[in-house]
């Protein structure tokens, strides 16, 4: 019986892709078959036929064949033609339709989960005035280089496998220290969690210590990450006002359920910058410990301090375990490098690690051994000391120039730290839409009014100061004047 030839459009092979051409012929065969081109029981040429057809390596057929074989989509015997073979469908398979794809629907968690809390008009490109972003053009890049050659060249033990999940047992005790002198931490290394974001850290708390439907108070306006964690998990969120004093929870007992969960950035507030009182930091542990409330603390840019003695941690100041502390490299370093913390109350720690292990909430190993020799070594300490000096004087710059070339159009304050700003516009202008105006010409603000849960607040914007140069300070502050003025009618 004569070989019939492939119909035409089978086989296109690309001689210079870096797919061998075995996998290529494998591919087109397997998907001709699937697709009804090449029917059960086809002959197909032998292997030393096809190699002279296509000018290719009698090897390559055959292991193109012997792929198709394991998967039993071709049949083939010593000393005869492969044939097509019929695949037939597990019993209780539903025939498949091939006319129309059907549509793939997200489960209930799923539509929490992927929610854009921030919207449309929030900067998602890193371009110039950026909130939260540090200074590329300050990191130190040749002794980090240092540090990670150290651990990629001289660590080569069990902690490079499938052990410690949830952190490496170095950097833990060396930030059982530093959280100690520097932030009033309580805590045995145990006790702390190793993870790779802040964001990955609150998501996981707020699926493993409420349920859906419990209540969480968070700040009002306040950070959208923590909204978008507990928003996930299908938690009821109320906010908690924020003053000059930092977040308010007076009242809130009164009309709605207890939470479960109370998220602050008590050190420097997001998106305002404020410091909460230590009357407010006690007031606040008091009432999370006559409900039964775990307070996440997010120590957000307490690094940066520019006026002032720091404040003592909230989980300092707990005598219960009311409190858990969550902490970042972010900021003080790069988001790139994957590594945040979260240090916990002893009982936790097992069912945590748990979590964290069953979900893949892990950080990078050699990143966290060089982080721990960094930190060691004062090479960490030294490189706060130089961008806590170029922050503040980056920060005061941006204000010096908003304030005087939009004068009384806007509020705006000096920063005592963080690594951005709040303005306010004085007029009922959209932010969103000045936002996006300004995204255009290359500034990555964002709008203010997003981070608030009620719908009528004063307008304005948070602009980010750590990575800019005085240029882009002047240019950035030009076009926002240029678009207020439009905006106004002036």
């Amino acid at each position: 019986m004569k070989v019939p030839d492939f119909p035409e459009g089978i086989l296109d092979l690309d001689r210079e892709a870096a797919v061998p051409l075995s996998q290529q012929v494998y591919r087109a065969l397997r998907e001709a078959v699937l697709k009804g081109i090449l029917k059960p029981g086809m002959r197909l040429p032998s292997s030393r036929k096809f190699a002279v057809d296509q000018n290719i390596s009698r090897n390559t057929v055959n292991t193109a064949y012997e792929l198709l074989q394991a998967e039993r989509i071709v049949d083939v015997r010593p000393g005869a033609a492969p044939v097509v073979a019929e695949i037939v469908p597990p019993a209780g398979t539903a025939k498949i339709k091939t006319t129309k794809s059907p549509v793939r629907k997200l489960s209930a968690r799923g539509c929490l989960l992927s929610e854009n809390l921030r919207g449309p008009n929030w900067a998602y490109r890193h371009e110039a005035l950026q909130p939260g972003a540090p200074a590329l053009d300050a990191f130190p890049y040749e002794l980090w280089a240092r540090s990670l050659r150290r651990a990629a060249r001289m660590v080569q033990s069990p902690d490079l496998l499938y052990l410690n999940s949830c952190g490496y047992p170095g950097l833990k005790e060396v930030l059982a220290d530093y959280l100690a002198s520097e932030r009033g931490i309580r805590a045995k290394p145990n006790q702390i969690l190793i993870t790779s974001s802040m964001q990955a850290g609150s998501s996981a708390l707020a699926a493993t210590l409420a349920d859906p439907g419990d209540t969480a108070w968070i700040e009002d306006p306040g950070y959208l990450g923590a909204r978008t964690a507990f928003h996930g998990a299908g938690l009821t969120i109320r906010g908690m006002p924020v003053d000059a004093e930092g977040a308010m929870a007076d009242g809130l007992l009164e009309d709605g359920d207890p939470p479960k969960l109370i998220y602050v950035t008590p050190s420097h507030h997001y998106p305002l910058g404020r410091r909460m009182s230590l009357s407010r930091r006690l007031s606040l542990i008091a009432t999370a410990s006559e409900v039964g409330a775990t307070i996440l603390e997010d120590d957000y840019d307490s690094e940066f301090l520019f006026e002032g003695r720091p404040i003592a941690a909230l989980q300092g100041l707990a005598a219960q375990g009311e409190v858990i502390y969550l902490g970042t490299f972010s900021k003080s370093l790069l988001p790139g490098l994957r590594v945040s913390y979260l240090v916990v109350p002893e009982g936790l720690v097992e069912p945590l690690a748990s979590v964290f292990r069953h979900t893949g909430r892990l950080a990078n190993v050699h990143a966290q051994i060089a982080l721990a020799d960094f930190i060691t070594s004062g090479h960490y300490r030294a490189h706060l000391k130089h961008i806590r000096s170029l922050y503040q004087e980056r920060g005061n710059a941006l204000v010096g120039t908003l304030k005087a070339e939009l004068g009384n159009a806007v509020e705006v304050e000096f920063p005592t730290g963080n690594v951005q700003i709040s303005l306010r516009f004085n007029e009922d202008l959209d932010d969103a839409r000045i936002a996006v105006a300004m995204q255009k010409r290359g500034f990555s603000v964002s709008p203010l009014s997003v981070c608030y849960l009620k719908e009528k607040v004063r307008p304005g914007l948070i602009m980010g100061f750590a990575g800019a140069t005085e240029a882009q300070i002047e240019t950035g502050v030009q076009a926002l004047k240029t678009i207020l003025r439009s905006q106004s009618g002036q």
